[in-house]
């Protein structure tokens, strides 16, 4: 597999987790209600970005050899990370109301 392959998979599999992460901190910090605020919102967008530039810097410096352009390990797979991410986050925020029977209508 080739480098930017794997910086790719990679960034597919951390956006999975930045979604299950993001939707336990909504869950947890304010519940159902967290949902008639906005805040919660912008809390997950802060954590799924933290979490990608985080990552950058430790794949920027295992990947620096490895890639010719710089450039390349910023935006390779930049597009998936924020699609699963927000797909996951969804899943499964709907999943732990479900299974945790949280009423959601006020």
């Amino acid at each position: 597999m080739t480098p930017i392959t794997q910086l790719y998979w990679s960034r597919v599999a951390l956006g999975l987790v930045a979604g299950i992460v993001t939707a336990l901190i909504v869950l947890f910090s304010g519940g159902a209600t967290a949902l008639y605020d906005l805040s919660w919102l912008l809390n997950s967008i802060t954590v799924a970005l933290l979490i990608f530039f985080i990552t950058y810097y430790i794949f920027r410096a295992v990947y620096k050899t490895k890639i010719e352009k710089p450039s390349k390990i910023l935006s390779t797979g930049i597009g998936m990370y924020f699609f699963t991410w927000i797909a996951c986050f969804v899943l499964s925020y709907t999943a732990l109301i479900v299974l945790l029977g949280i009423d959601i209508i006020a």
